[in-house]
């Protein structure tokens, strides 16, 4: 077990009611996990994410903390939250990392896995 180490993981899902294709917004929602899979308590600081959309524009959104959250996790406790992104474009993917503070002061990132934002599949 290493003993600074946070896990993440992350489910998406297109939000229809609140897209809008013909004003070319799309609306989703993204529900996140993490876990402190480390040795040692640590808390989440701020975030840093990576937009992309099918264009290939990019945002990048700097923040403190996670939906007004700096969840303080000890070791094998986990903390979910869901929050949300609009593109322009249908499809885009999402990544970035999570700055974090061990309770011995020790300064870490976390990563947090690309994902998809997409529509979900019609059948003809």
């Amino acid at each position: 077990m290493a003993t600074y180490e946070f896990k993440v993981s992350v489910a998406s899902r297109h939000i229809e009611e609140q897209s809008d294709p013909d004003k070319s917004q799309y609306v989703f929602a993204y529900t996140i996990t993490i876990r402190n899979a480390g040795s040692i308590p640590a808390q989440l600081i701020s975030r840093h994410w990576v937009i992309t959309n099918a264009s290939n524009q990019v945002q990048e959104v700097h923040g403190l903390g996670v939906v007004g959250h700096q969840p303080l996790l000890q070791p094998g406790e986990q903390f979910e939250y869901t929050s949300g992104a609009t593109l322009t474009t249908p499809h885009g993917t999402m990544y970035g990392e999570y700055f974090c503070v061990a309770e011995d002061g020790t300064r870490f990132e976390a990563a947090i896995p690309e994902f998809v934002l997409t529509l979900p599949r019609t059948l003809h």
